[in-house]
């Protein structure tokens, strides 16, 4: 009976620490589609190559972005600033091509298993947004900075502690998809599935 009144108490603390508060969101995630066509691969992937999502000078066979905002609030206390709670509000929208017209049974065998492994790629990337958004709850709620009454300098600490993650995120997805992208890489892998198909 002790050992379960001890359990009740740890899991009570535990439901009622910061950490707690943190798992109270969930993201919403979106597909958003670009119409591609061809009726084989190597046609389907030249119209990726035309028609995918563009980042910077060269086009993408798919995307994922995100817009992110948070209600936080923040509370003076003696003195000091102290973010009490941030709640985040993410969506990530995952852009993925998709053939406009139906596709001999054969290359569409081969489309299955080719956006398939492309969409588990994009969410690779959902998952390390997610887990950045994680990041900045725990480097930001609870943040103090004294002498702040007004809650100005506060922002600017935050800033630089969101930058660093953002960063962060930044290279790993890069890095990703250079591996991914690279000699024996899995998204190489599925190009040539499809195109030399099969």
């Amino acid at each position: 009976m002790r050992a379960c009144v001890h359990l009740c108490l740890l899991l009570a603390a535990l439901l009622a620490s910061p950490l707690a508060a943190h798992a109270d969101w969930k993201p919403v995630e979106k597909v958003e589609t670009y119409a591609i066509s061809g009726q084989s691969g190597p046609e389907l992937y030249r119209s990726i190559g035309e028609n995918g999502p563009k980042l910077g000078v060269a086009r993408a066979i798919a995307h994922t972005n995100f817009k992110l905002t948070w209600t936080r609030d923040y509370q003076a206390r003696a003195g000091a600033c102290v973010l009490v709670s941030a709640r985040p509000k993410l969506i990530i929208t995952y852009t993925l091509p998709s053939p406009s017209a139906p596709l001999p049974p054969a290359v569409e065998k081969n489309w299955e298993v080719f956006i398939a492994g492309v969409s588990a790629h994009e969410k690779v990337h959902g998952a390390d947004i997610i887990d950045m958004v994680r990041k900045i709850e725990t480097a930001t709620v609870g943040l103090s900075v004294a002498g702040d009454p007004k809650c100005s300098k506060i922002r600017s600490e935050m800033t630089k502690r969101l930058s660093e993650l953002s960063q962060a995120q930044r290279q790993a997805s890069r890095d990703f998809d250079r591996v991914e992208l690279g000699q024996g890489g899995n998204l190489q892998k599925l190009i040539l599935a499809l195109v030399n198909g099969g």
